[in-house]
């Protein structure tokens, strides 16, 4: 028998059953002790009773990663307890889940909002764009004024003759473009979510269906992006990536003006737009 010292699934799974309500799910009758029984957890994950008493008591094996989805529903778990919950029985982290979304959190927009100077961009797996702050308006794109459809990384790139006549080398760019979102797009698990857009653009982009068969694989954590700015003239920004905590499916990019003579003019250019003095 294995002991609590070293059955840290077990203790887990008994904690997290411990906090459920009964009446919440349709159970009643007394009980010594508070929270959901084990056959009751089992009876919610569809597995076998003894399986799962098997499971709290160490015993049995490691279980498959789908009799934990089917546990981690069963007990209403959150996705970081999920992901505790597959570290402890497989000592790994679950298969990364795609989510779409349309938005961020406003603790995350506030942040950004911060770069004077510097444009962000916060985009999904897909490339869609779904935050940026001031600077990106002026030096990037003015993605407020397109539809939220409209707002991904490869159709302007591709399909937008005004966002691609501002790359100082654009077949450098989209065949860097084109390689690190398909590493992103399979990072996030959303192989399958991004198979439109792809057929979309290989329709729309005889350039992008080139590039896209050639099935180049690029990181793209940091680097140099090159610009021919209509106000600004050529100019040079150093970017980084930034992984979001808890969120596989989205990537952080910010832009730092390499000139500091640059960064002033950016700034002239936010206060200009947003009509202040």
């Amino acid at each position: 028998m294995t002991t609590d010292s070293n059955n840290a699934l077990g203790i887990f799974l008994r904690d997290r059953r411990s906090r459920l309500d009964p009446a919440v799910f349709g159970f009643s009758g007394r009980r010594r002790t508070p929270g959901l029984r084990r056959e009751e957890v089992a009876q919610r994950a569809n597995i076998s009773p003894t399986w799962y008493t098997w499971l709290e008591q160490g015993r049995g094996g490691a279980p498959s990663s789908d009799v934990l989805n089917r546990i981690a529903n069963g007990l209403m778990l959150t996705e970081p307890e999920r992901e505790h919950l597959f570290i402890l029985g497989l000592g790994r982290p679950p298969e990364v889940r795609y989510r779409a979304i349309e938005g961020i959190s406003p603790r995350l927009q506030r942040l950004i909002d911060t770069l004077e100077v510097s444009p962000a961009l916060v985009r999904t797996a897909a490339w869609d764009i779904v935050a940026w702050n001031r600077a990106a308006t002026v030096v990037m794109t003015d993605y407020g004024s397109l539809a939220p459809e409209d707002r991904n990384v490869l159709r302007l790139l591709f399909c937008n003759p005004n966002v691609r006549n501002v790359q100082h080398d654009w077949e450098t760019m989209a065949r860097f473009v084109v390689g690190a979102f398909r590493a992103d797009a399979a990072r996030a698990g959303a192989t399958s979510e991004v198979s439109e857009l792809v057929e979309e653009l290989s329709l729309a982009s005889p350039e992008f269906k080139r590039i896209w068969q050639e099935n180049e694989v690029i990181s793209h954590g940091e680097g140099t992006k090159r610009l021919r700015h209509p106000v600004l003239g050529d100019i040079a920004l150093e970017y980084s990536g930034f992984a979001i905590d808890g969120r596989p499916d989205l990537n952080m990019v910010v832009y730092n003006p390499v000139d500091p003579d640059v960064a002033e003019r950016i700034r002239g250019l936010v206060l200009e737009n947003n009509g202040r003095p």
